[in-house]
């Protein structure tokens, strides 16, 4: 072989090499839209759903752990997670005391009593009802802050004839209890239901009439939760 021949000769294996370099690279594919209307574009659609589906409950399970860990586990049987309030802020004149299961009684019967439209809410409204007379069984919240703000009440249901007394933890359970967003520092169950106003000019009532099956079943718990609550011991412990 002549000298000539060997440049040649290496510039066609490098031609050859380079050749087969080329077509040993993948070439990436280019992804193309299905035709609207196809299977292939209703599996597509369908597979985005499934995605903003799980998605979107993840986000719910996260919101709803932030929410436990925030107001404390959820009961068992109960739609809304307790909340929690530490030793701390419990008022020292807490007492008599509701234990928790009287208190999930207590709730209730709150709920069936701001139904019935026989609650009144807040110290403004319980200390008039007192004040006028009005019989019943008086919720106190234990973490109110300051307590000064409901610290007189006990001793106006000590005074007043046919009203019982007891604290439950929580205010913003008690709020909650009564149908509104708003934290609750006491309320008054009265046994009797509230005068409704007549509606001017033939117009109809805004809010239905409780049916004699819900008054006499928030008479029954009522009568049950304040015997319970006068078992209590209402010693103020120093």
């Amino acid at each position: 072989m002549s000298a000539a021949d060997t440049p040649k000769k290496e510039k066609k294996d490098k031609k050859r090499k380079s050749l087969a370099a080329a077509g040993d690279e993948a070439v990436a594919p280019i992804a193309v839209a299905p035709p609207a209307g196809s299977a292939s574009a209703e599996a597509v659609a369908m597979e985005v759903d499934g995605e903003e589906t799980t998605a979107k409950k993840a986000k719910k399970e996260k919101k709803d752990k932030s929410r436990k860990s925030v107001g404390g586990e959820a009961a068992e049987g109960d739609e809304k997670p307790e909340f929690y309030v530490p030793a701390d802020a419990i008022s020292p004149i807490a007492h008599p005391l509701a234990p928790r299961k009287l208190q999930k009684k207590l709730f209730r019967t709150v709920k069936k009593a701001s139904k019935a439209r026989q609650l009144k809410r807040g110290v403004k409204e319980v200390v008039k009802a007192l004040r006028k007379g009005e019989k019943g069984l008086l919720l106190l919240a234990s973490n109110i802050t300051p307590v000064d703000v409901i610290s007189h009440m006990p001793l106006m249901a000590e005074e007043a004839a046919g009203v019982e007394y007891c604290w439950v933890l929580s205010k913003e359970e008690l709020g909650a209890a009564s149908g509104t967003k708003r934290a609750t520092s006491c309320v008054l169950i009265s046994p009797n239901p509230a005068k409704r106003a007549t509606p001017k000019d033939g117009a109809a009532p805004t809010r239905a009439a409780p049916s004699a099956e819900d008054l006499a079943d928030l008479k029954e718990a009522l009568e049950e939760c304040m015997k319970e609550v006068s078992k209590l011991d209402t010693e103020v412990k120093i």
